[in-house]
């Protein structure tokens, strides 16, 4: 590897740690796949007996029941090939979910993260509720996911502190968000309490929500485009966030996605969907420029930028090159 920069004040994770969280990825990835394949054989199916006919029946999670026609040869085929799958699937996901298990306290025991563990937390609830695709995260907090990809830690503090994580929803996917919430039976508030029950949407600022200790979870949006709704609220639930409009944000909606599986300190893992550092990187410059930037966030915007064009510099340099080719 090339002499790391002095604009760049990382360490690198030894090799227990860089080898613990490879196999750990693998796993990970595995069961997010087994996870799905486990979603599509919930619920189960059975025989009904109607006028002398038996029907084969498909039910759901949800109590909805559907008729796939008539006991015949091929609905017979249908019905031991469901459960045979189903019996397979099952216990696949159940294995990888027990090996995921085991690489989370060998994480812990080797270092291998310190993304905080309440990110961790919001990503999986939101990921287990089937909402992950709805939200990327921006600022500060994905530069967890820039260095968990390139092996090290940034130990600049100035760059890295914070104490909010923003989540841009994509409102060009509102129609479908709306309708798999209703299937939550719950809010993007009610989804956050799961996490952490005190947290409550401000008074003062409705795209915020933070909890008893300070933390912060800001839901932002493109500015309004063609048919955006606006002002918009996630849910009908009184209490849920009003979504704010970001300048320029339409630009992080459309900009390359990264993605990387970050570890916290006690060793959970799980997905962060962000944009490409690449693009990070010259939006915090663009907006350092801003006339009515905040002075105190002015200065961190310029360092952001130039750790993390220092970090794909060293260890990442595909993904400028990537860049240049779209």
């Amino acid at each position: 590897m090339e002499k790391i920069p002095k604009s760049l004040d990382v360490i690198e994770l030894d090799d227990g740690a860089k080898r613990q969280y490879i196999d750990a990825k693998s796993t990970f990835q595995a069961w997010e796949d087994a996870r799905k394949a486990a979603k599509e054989v919930r619920g189960g199916m059975y025989w009904k007996r109607t006028a002398q006919t038996d029907y084969l029946i498909r039910t759901s999670t949800s109590n909805t029941q559907k008729s796939l026609g008539p006991r015949t040869s091929e609905t017979e085929a249908i019905y031991d090939s469901f459960f045979a799958r189903k019996s397979t699937v099952e216990q696949r996901e159940t294995d990888l979910r027990n090996r995921v298990r085991l690489n989370q306290r060998l994480n812990r025991a080797l270092y291998v993260g310190r993304t905080p563990a309440i990110v961790v937390d919001i990503l999986n609830t939101l990921a287990t509720a089937g909402m992950a695709d709805y939200f990327t995260v921006v600022g500060t907090h994905a530069l967890y996911a820039y260095e968990t990809a390139a092996g090290v830690r940034i130990m600049d503090s100035s760059a890295m502190e914070t104490r909010d994580v923003d989540l841009l929803w994509d409102t060009r996917k509102r129609v479908q968000f709306v309708s798999d919430m209703k299937l939550q039976g719950s809010s993007m508030i009610g989804l956050l309490q799961k996490v952490d029950p005190t947290f409550a949407i401000r008074a003062d600022q409705k795209y915020t929500a933070t909890n008893s200790k300070g933390f912060e979870v800001d839901i932002i949006r493109r500015e309004v485009e063609g048919n955006d709704p606006h002002p918009v609220r996630l849910s009908d639930a009184e209490d849920d966030f009003w979504v704010t409009q970001a300048r320029n944000a339409g630009v992080l909606l459309s900009a390359p996605r990264f993605s990387s599986v970050i570890v916290s300190t006690s060793g959970h893992m799980a997905r962060m969907n962000t944009i490409s550092p690449v693009v990070f990187s010259q939006f915090k410059r663009w907006i350092s420029e801003q006339p009515d930037r905040d002075p105190l966030k002015r200065s961190r915007d310029v360092r952001q930028a130039e750790v993390v064009d220092a970090l794909i510099d060293a260890y990442l340099p595909h993904l400028r090159v990537a860049i240049s080719h779209t």
